[in-house]
């Protein structure tokens, strides 16, 4: 059915097509970052323009360390992909019309508390629509995106297509339009049916989600991506081999060291129970279900939907089968616009940033990429973290000791698994060691942001809660 002819083909002319087309489809994401600084509150405005919001908004973004490594050097065209994904969340956010009178009509769930007819003579028409549009494509785009689907769906529903809230923030249930639920369907009917269509017409689409959705690779990739599979798997391994030195296991029923060979494929657990598709699913599933809730019983307006966004795309990278480890960007970019508007946010998206761009590491293994590597994650996590400080530099510190150290630790375990590691004679017999650390020691760092961002957005709730009675 098909032949494939000049495997490795390379010429001079192929590489500058692909890299400037690269480079060129970053106008999407620039255009992006520049409209969701404009969605990003002014209140906290230093004298010099590099303490301003909107500045190191626009630097987080922009000077992404990940996104650097990962776009331009090991997986391209993510740039234009987030970049849809940050359009798309701008627009959310947006509304047309003049920004001073849309602060004085809105409520704190973001829905307008002027009478209608009246919005619409000051011109604040909702841009829902239009964030819909462009999330729908970026999901036909890349089916990862499935992941923060839960959370434009519920958001759309909630603030769109229910059209008022009674003065506690309760839905007003009459106030449901059909209309709008149907012109929202009927955009992503649209869209699905362009992308899908010619693959209906030829039968094809059982080939198409075999292809989405390969469970025949395994639980992780062969670089574990830090997360909880990972803790998981390496307790196993902990496990079997005390069970091997006490006599508690025979060494002929333990199955082969598959899951740290290197090669994608299904392995099986040796202690504890193996892990299976259906099982990660109902993980994600139980851990996206909080965010949603407390999205859809006490939104708090696109910051509420921005939080489970981040929440969504964290427990779907924490929870879900052959997870990559690209995936955390995922959740640290929209985390970044976060970042720059409480002090808390900011704490958990440094963690989550330096961990999650230290996993990013092993992406780039040869010896000339090294020093690159380290000195531009070096300048982009001190800039981070000095930025941050300063505009929350009247509020306590960002991180307390514990996070002070876990995150010092970083350097001493770059140092064991570059320069010391490859001298000992563990090299030929354990290779997998260096990437093993990498990714538990990292799975730490994630499991905590996002343990400590659901607390915060829990806690933020009830909050909310207590001061509406």
């Amino acid at each position: 059915m098909l032949n494939v002819h000049n495997l490795n083909y390379s010429s001079s002319r192929t590489l500058l097509f692909q890299r400037f087309s690269v480079i060129f489809m970053d106008v999407l994401f620039v255009y992006a970052v520049r409209e969701c600084c404009k969605c990003i509150d002014g209140k906290k405005v230093g004298k010099e323009l590099t303490e301003k919001p909107k500045f190191i908004l626009s630097v987080l973004l922009l000077w992404n360390f990940g996104l650097l490594i990962v776009d331009h050097i090991h997986f391209q065209y993510n740039g234009f992909l987030f970049g849809l994904m940050l359009l798309s969340i701008a627009r959310l956010f947006q509304r047309q019309g003049l920004p001073i009178l849309s602060r004085l009509v809105l409520n704190s769930w973001g829905q307008a508390i002027l009478p209608r007819r009246l919005t619409k003579v000051l011109g604040l028409q909702k841009r829902h629509m239009e964030g819909a549009f462009l999330f729908a494509v970026l999901l036909h785009f890349k089916h990862i995106y499935l992941y923060v689907a839960p959370a434009y769906g519920v958001y759309l529903l909630r603030s769109y297509c229910f059209t008022a809230n009674k003065p506690d923030g309760s839905i007003r249930w009459k106030s449901f339009s059909f209309v709008r639920v149907i012109s929202l369907g009927l955009v992503v009917f649209l869209v699905s049916a362009l992308s899908l269509g010619p693959f209906l017409a030829l039968n094809q689409l059982p080939q198409v989600f075999s292809r989405l959705f390969p469970f025949k690779r395994g639980l992780c990739h062969a670089y574990w991506a830090p997360n909880f599979w990972a803790l998981y798997n390496a307790l196993d391994k902990v496990l079997s081999v005390i069970g091997l030195k006490l006599k508690f296991l025979d060494p002929n029923n333990i199955p082969k060291a598959s899951m740290t060979s290197g090669l994608v494929q299904q392995f099986q657990h040796t202690v504890l129970p193996s892990v299976t598709p259906l099982a990660t699913l109902i993980c994600t599933l139980i851990a996206i279900l909080p965010s949603i809730f407390c999205l859809w019983f006490k939104p708090q307006g696109p910051r509420g939907f921005l939080r489970c966004l981040t929440l969504c795309a964290l427990s779907s990278f924490m929870f879900g089968w052959h997870v990559h480890e690209k995936a955390i960007l995922l959740a640290i970019l929209p985390m970044s616009l976060l970042s720059v508007g409480k002090a808390g946010d900011a704490s958990i998206f440094l963690i989550l940033t330096t961990t999650g761009h230290y996993s990013l590491f092993p992406l780039l293994f040869t010896a000339p990429e090294l020093p690159i590597k380290i000195l531009l994650m070096l300048l982009f996590t001190i800039y981070s973290i000095s930025s941050l400080k300063t505009l929350f530099r009247k509020e306590k510190p960002l991180f307390n000791w514990m996070e002070t150290f876990y995150l010092l630790g970083l350097g001493p375990l770059e140092v064991c698994c570059e320069f010391v590691f490859p001298f000992t004679s563990w090299k030929v017999k354990y290779p997998f060691i260096p990437l093993l650390l990498t990714s538990v020691y990292c799975a730490v760092g994630i499991t905590y942001a996002w343990f400590k961002l659901y607390v915060s957005v829990l806690i933020d709730s009830a909050i909310g809660k207590t001061k509406k009675q």
